[in-house]
């Protein structure tokens, strides 16, 4: 009866030892062939959607390689597995790392593989005590499932309703081969299109974009619009009787003015025929019209001309002569004239004579000058040639006008016959 209590003794200080260690039963025992983390490994937790029949002791993997070991199975706050792993301290794996559930055989056991990610690059590295997120966590297919859907398959699942199918669609395409073919052609086609045009309809799309991004930061200015459009469309409403009698009345001229087109439209087409001989002879005479025009403002002297007039001052009047490639001195003093410019008795000519006005008396060019009174002459420097004495313009014309009976002198009106002028006399 001694030893009875002592057993009793070693068994609750097993017990007790046991069960603050965290004894699991056999989870707890290391199995024979499972991969040695070393002295210190790190543990990392990798949350699952669903971890099959994972458990414990199981294998981690990383490129089929075992590194560690499955230590913890739980179920997340957010009914999500978490899976407690410890890794082999040598084994470097980046922060980013992905983790999925896989199987060694057909029937083999579940294992958890690690890997870097595929679709970006390693950043960081994994450490003791991070976590693999559910959006970097997978599981492969369970052969169960295959075994599942291929049953449903079999036993009297969609196989009857397939045959069934391919049937109807067999006598649905019966003699209709060449057309559904060319439709499959013309779709082949339209999808070529669509797939040649895809840059524009991405550059149509991104417009229509831009064109929403546009409209939302006006949409205030556009519900302020659609807000003051009230007032006016009020205004139309209160107006819709003046409108449709102003649209009833231009239908009423319409009418009348097609009507007054059909009735004058004989009449105009006459008025225009009567009109065509008019308007081709101005037609025809266009060029000579347009030339006239030139000269119609500014006669006698062409408009082109007028770039070229010259102007001078005028020392006599103090104002100013306008002249254009000529100048041109006037004489009109009819003493000079008289004295100068004679009419030969034969020939009829303007003859010009070399005389000087002295006084009121013409002579010689030249000579000592004539006397102060009207009987005085000049010493004329051709015998030849006399000199006379320069008539005044009386009141009665008749005192200068010359005698046709006289049988001698000038006979040429309004010009004094010169004595001692002879037909052939040298002036």
């Amino acid at each position: 009866m001694s030893h009875l209590p002592r057993r009793a003794a070693a068994v609750l200080a097993v017990a007790a030892l046991v069960s603050g260690c965290g004894f699991r039963g056999a989870y707890s025992l290391d199995l024979p062939g499972g991969a040695d983390t070393g002295d210190d490994p790190y543990a990392v937790q990798i949350q699952f959607a669903d971890v099959l029949d994972l458990v414990p002791q199981s294998a981690v993997r990383v490129a089929d390689v075992p590194v560690g070991k499955v230590t913890d199975v739980e179920l997340g706050e957010d009914w999500t597995a978490l899976v407690t792993v410890e890794v082999d301290r040598d084994v470097e794996l980046p922060a980013n790392a992905v983790a999925m559930i896989g199987q060694s055989s057909l029937l083999g056991e579940k294992y958890v593989e690690l890997a870097s990610p595929g679709g970006e690059p390693a950043a960081g590295v994994l450490d003791d005590g991070a976590t693999i997120t559910l959006d970097r966590t997978n599981r492969n297919i369970e052969v169960e499932e295959v075994l599942g859907a291929l049953s449903l398959v079999l036993n009297g699942g969609g196989l009857t309703q397939l045959q069934t199918i391919t049937s109807e669609l067999g006598q649905a395409l019966e003699g209709r081969e060449d057309a559904v073919r060319n439709t499959l052609d013309q779709l082949d086609v339209f999808i070529g299109g669509l797939d040649d045009q895809k840059a524009e309809i991405s550059r149509a799309l991104d417009s229509v974009d831009a064109l929403a991004a546009t409209l939302a930061v006006g949409s205030g200015t556009l519900e302020t619009a659609l807000d003051t459009i009230g007032p006016g469309l009020d205004v139309l409403e209160d107006q819709r009787g003046l409108l449709v009698g102003m649209l009833q009345s231009l239908a009423q001229l319409g009418d009348v003015g097609t009507r007054v087109v059909n009735q004058a439209g004989a009449d105009t087409v006459a008025d225009l025929q009567l009109l065509q001989p008019i308007l081709t002879q101005l037609a025809a005479a266009g060029p000579d019209l347009a030339g006239s025009l030139d000269l119609l403002l500014t006669f006698p002297f062409p408009a082109s001309s007028l770039s070229s007039l010259q102007y001078r001052p005028d020392q006599r009047t103090g104002g100013y002569g306008l002249f254009t490639n000529m100048t041109a001195d006037l004489n009109l003093d009819l003493q000079e004239l008289f004295c100068r410019y004679v009419v030969d008795q034969t020939t009829g000519a303007l003859t010009l004579l070399p005389r000087d006005v002295v006084g009121d008396t013409c002579g010689l060019a030249g000579s000592p000058g004539g006397g102060a009174g009207p009987s005085a002459t000049a010493a004329p420097a051709d015998p030849g040639v006399q000199a006379f004495s320069v008539p005044t313009l009386p009141g009665d014309l008749t005192a200068i006008l010359p005698d046709p009976t006289a049988g001698t002198g000038s006979t040429l009106l309004g010009l004094p016959a010169i004595p001692g002028l002879t037909s052939g006399a040298t002036p």
